[in-house]
């Protein structure tokens, strides 16, 4: 049989052939909807080819995107990588010393930013080594002491629609997104063009989240984080009608976003829908009628919010497990034959954990030495994996990629899970101490690192803990030389590196932090300390 070379080109050449008529719908900044159908959007994408054309952005290089979920953001998912360019999809909140760090090693060219993102950009458009321009994501361009830079909307005015898309080969890379852990710089993890068409094949499986041209797809979770879950690849190969909810992330926004445009499939963080149960008892308008499905992913979802959207809402919720190097699914939940058996309360038990692997992905347990771990639900291991997506090395580090693989090929994903009877994989603990709060990770290392570069602190532990909203928020112990320091001060000392939204939501003084026998903090002696004292996030009066 002959064969042909699976590219994203391919996803947007079936939505346009089949479905240019279906509609993707963006919230705008200045609360503005803006509509457009899927041949509107193409033909926008050849008028951007043929202006980086112009620009003088050669093929193969990447270019960065920092942007939140519309529709401008969309068209630069599938024009970079369609032109043989790749989109390096860069998260905003990082500090600014990461961003460096990312651009300067992944060697974007161009950077595109939304208006409210060019502060940060200012802040750090001196140290970007590589990149030669800068592209505003809107009409004009707004006060700014950036150099060379441009307006969207002006460098595609005037160009051609039609476009010679080229040849462009599967394995070529499409696509690239950083990850980071307590060992603290961000590490990339590239994306080939074969690897994501994979990725969104398998999010139309009915036995994953069985995504389908009559779906009303909007991902709330940001494109900037890990492909938006690979959510706006797979409405477009479907012909699903895409909704981007822009900066209407609130609980009411969302709610109304769904009920207006009768969203049937939307994913974010379980803090969302905690949010959003709340909303939905507190007021009578809330209807929720067309929600069919909610992903999930980060950290599992309580019983009772999972029965919530069960049994009130009619929207089960299905929840996932994967990672930035998996693009990013690997495990999601699914009612098997054996489990729909089960009593109602076991069957929610099954529920939470994050599933099964998906079609294509082979998940294992190892111990400490390498050796296999039983699926009886109680033996732990590190969870590795295998997928035709998962990134095979990680960008410029091969001691990481050393460190990250098998001797025969298995990723390393450095938690630990069990595998129950019925083949569910729960995920217990992490071998490292990377802290997720609201989704986003947090690095304890850095921050113990910084702490312990203030004059007064001799030592300094960063413990995740429990957080009623947030999932997991960091707590800091310190052992200071000076009585005098305090925990503002401390607080201030970090700010000059770090974001607001990374700093400890509690800093204890301590005269000792406890260690292992190898002379390693003890986390767990701290953490479940805290759990004794006070239980969860936030402190209660």
């Amino acid at each position: 049989m002959k064969d042909y070379q699976l590219t994203l080109q391919v996803l947007i050449e079936r939505a346009i052939d089949l479905f240019d008529h279906k509609e993707i719908v963006s919230e705008l900044p200045d609360g503005t909807t803006h509509r457009y159908t899927y041949a509107d959007a193409y033909e926008r994408m050849g008028r951007l080819a043929n202006a980086l054309d112009d620009l003088g952005i050669d093929p193969e290089t990447r270019l960065s995107v920092m942007a939140i979920n519309h529709y401008r953001h969309y068209e630069l998912y599938f024009a970079l990588p369609c032109s043989g360019r790749s989109i390096h999809m860069t998260n905003h909140m990082l500090p600014d010393e990461h961003l460096v760090e990312i651009v300067n090693e992944a060697e974007d060219e161009v950077v595109f930013v939304d208006p409210e993102f060019v502060e940060t950009v200012e802040r750090v458009a001196d140290k970007l080594e590589t990149v030669e321009h800068f592209v505003i994501l809107d009409d004009e361009v707004p006060e700014t002491d950036l150099e060379s830079v441009y307006a969207y909307e002006e460098l595609l005015e005037g160009q051609d629609p039609e476009y010679d898309w080229p040849k462009i080969d599967e394995d070529d890379e499409a696509g690239i997104c950083y990850t980071s852990g307590t060992t603290g710089l961000p590490k990339g993890a590239p994306y080939t063009h074969r690897s994501l068409y994979l990725h969104t094949v398998t999010h139309s499986h009915v036995d994953v989240f069985a995504i389908s041209e009559n779906d009303v797809v909007m991902p709330v979770v940001p494109m900037y984080h890990v492909n938006g879950w690979g959510l706006p690849y797979t409405a477009t190969m479907c012909g699903s009608k895409l909704v981007l909810p822009g900066p209407k992330t609130g609980t009411e926004e969302i709610v109304a976003l769904i009920d207006r445009e009768e969203v049937t499939v939307t994913a974010a963080v379980t803090t969302v829908w905690l949010d959003v149960a709340a909303l939905y008892d507190e007021r009578d308008d809330t209807e929720l009628g067309s929600l069919d499905r909610v992903l999930i992913g980060g950290t599992s979802p309580p019983e009772w919010l999972m029965e919530k959207f069960d049994k009130e809402i009619d929207a089960p919720i299905h929840q996932g497990y994967g990672m930035t190097e998996a693009a990013p699914h690997l495990v999601n939940t699914m009612t098997t034959t054996e489990v729909a058996q089960l009593p109602e309360s076991e069957r929610y038990q099954q529920q939470m954990k994050p599933g099964i692997p998906a079609p294509g992905v082979q998940i294992r347990l190892r111990d400490a030495d390498g050796n296999p771990v039983p699926h009886d639900g109680e033996s732990t291991g590190e969870i590795q994996a295998r997928a035709p997506w998962l990134i095979d090395k990680y960008y410029a580090r091969p001691e990481e990629t050393e460190a990250s693989f098998t001797e025969d090929g298995w990723f390393k994903s450095g938690d630990v899970g069990v595998i129950d009877e019925y083949g569910y994989l729960e995920v217990v603990d992490r071998l490292d101490d990377v802290i997720k709060s609201g989704g986003e990770w947090i690095s304890s290392l850095e921050l113990e690192n910084e702490l312990m570069a203030h004059e007064a602190v001799e030592e300094a532990a960063v413990v995740s803990v429990e957080h009623e909203r947030w999932e997991e928020r960091p707590v800091a112990y310190a052992v200071v030389s000076a009585d005098e320091v305090t925990e503002d001060e401390l607080r201030e000392h970090l700010l000059k590196r770090f974001p607001k939204w990374w700093l400890p939501d509690e800093t204890f003084f301590c005269e000792s932090i406890p260690k292992t026998t190898t002379g390693k903090f003890d986390k767990k002696v701290l953490r479940d300390g805290f759990v004794g004292e006070y239980g969860t996030l936030p402190l209660k009066d």
